[in-house]
């Protein structure tokens, strides 16, 4: 593939997504317009074809539908009612208590449903006019909602990190999910000690400290909820069954105990399983076609030439984590985090790997960089649904965000330089 070929595939994607066309299609109809210019006619559309049919041929992405139907299901129920309840039981009490609801409510529930969409959806839901009614303004509220829901995406099960490990070629998923916990977590805590701060500066209240009879009540009601994370982590990190297997058994766990709670009747099956079949949809065609752009890149060599190039710039794995770091940044403010993670991966990942960096711990870097991305403005998909939650614009969340984009990037600056953050668990269950 020449520089025209090349030329063919960058500007017809940038200007398929200025003029409006979804980024699934835009990727589908570059990667088709740049292999035209290499193949016939004919042998174009069979390979494309081909390749978007291939690259859903995978037993270990039967995961992601799975996943997403649990989450539905835990949308749809009460779980975050109660997982709010037990987070403010804790740390209601704390400068800024609500803040920390939010984020320890939103780190639990992501983790649980996989989703940050439906972290902040259900958690801001709830959580927004509480914090309203409190003294908070909409605009931190929303904030704090928005930064603290990409927690979903680093801490277990979540459906990116399954994506990851396609793009890069069978990384261990079970040693990625473990990975994930102690950024997520410390993500969170950095969060929570800013929220703290300007709590304390704009004088927001303080809830009362609950006893011990309250913490044990909403532990307990918080608990079936928060076994399903130790029944899916758990199996898998032992061996009793594989991420997809997980998955089913998510869906089954969830269904069971929204109709224990008597959250789920059957009349609303249905409305359930077509909102999960609607994101599996949308998933499912980002995937395939971010599959079939990677593999147009590929067949030009153009994750070969990158990484020569960028090795040619310096062997300083310092100097390289921070260029590819700031490349990441900027991808993740124009595309969404699944073409972003399958695109990029087959491009950066021999870069890091001749440098000596795990996979694993580079897996973590990149979702913990494009997590950011998905907050901030022009396609930050997470940053429009939390202003929409909150009832408030871009415009006004961005001055409190701030300092909460400032935290994230220092937490993956950690996380970056700092290996064994990512891989001391994986290590200790002899996962690696």
């Amino acid at each position: 593939m020449g520089l025209l070929e090349i030329l063919i595939l960058v500007l017809s994607f940038l200007i398929l997504l200025a003029i409006g066309v979804p980024v699934a299609w835009s990727l589908g109809i570059a990667s088709l317009l740049t292999i035209l210019f290499s193949l016939e006619t004919i042998t174009a559309f069979a390979t494309m074809g081909q390749q978007v049919l291939t690259s859903l041929d995978s037993f270990t992405l039967l995961a992601i539908p799975f996943f997403i139907l649990a989450g539905q299901l835990m949308n749809k129920g009460g779980i975050a009612t109660r997982l709010i309840n037990f987070a403010k039981s804790i740390i209601g009490s704390l400068p800024g208590g609500l803040a920390h609801i939010n984020v320890v409510a939103a780190m639990l529930f992501g983790a649980i449903a996989g989703s940050s969409v439906a972290a902040a959806s259900a958690i801001g839901s709830i959580l927004g006019p509480r914090m309203e009614e409190e003294g908070y303004t909409k605009e931190f509220g929303a904030a704090i909602n928005i930064s603290s829901s990409t927690m979903g995406l680093i801490i277990p099960p979540s459906n990116i990190l399954i994506v990851y490990s396609l793009a890069s070629g069978g990384t261990s998923i079970a040693a990625l999910f473990i990975a994930g916990y102690i950024p997520g977590i410390l993500t969170g805590l950095i969060l929570m000690g800013v929220a703290a701060v300007w709590a304390s500066r704009k004088n927001f209240p303080v809830g009362e400290k609950s006893d011990l009879k309250t913490l044990v009540s909403t532990f307990f009601q918080a608990l079936p909820s928060l076994l399903l994370l130790v029944i899916v982590i758990g199996g898998i990190v032992v061996g009793i069954f594989t991420a997809t297997e997980a998955a089913a058994i998510a869906v089954v766990y969830t269904l069971g105990l929204a109709f224990f709670y008597r959250e789920i009747s059957f009349k609303d099956l249905p409305d359930v399983l077509m909102g999960a079949v609607q994101t599996t949809s949308i998933v499912m065609l980002l995937i395939a076609t971010s599959i079939s752009m990677s593999w147009v890149m590929s067949y030009g060599h153009i994750p070969q030439n990158m990484s020569e190039t960028m090795l040619a710039l310096s062997d300083n794995p310092i100097v390289l984590l921070l260029i590819i770091n700031l490349l990441l940044l900027g991808v993740g403010m124009f595309m969404d985090i699944t073409p972003a993670v399958l695109i990029f991966t087959p491009i950066f990942l021999p870069v890091v790997v001749e440098l000596g960096i795990d996979p694993v711990h580079f897996g973590i870097i990149m979702i913990m960089n494009l997590c950011i991305g998905i907050c901030t403005p022009p396609v930050g998909t997470l940053l429009f649904v939390g202003v929409s939650v909150a009832g408030t614009t871009i415009e006004k969340v961005i001055k409190p965000l701030m300092p909460l984009f400032i935290a994230m990037i220092f937490a993956l600056m950690l996380v970056t330089f700092w290996e064994d953050l990512s891989l001391v668990l994986p290590r200790f269950f002899d996962l690696m």
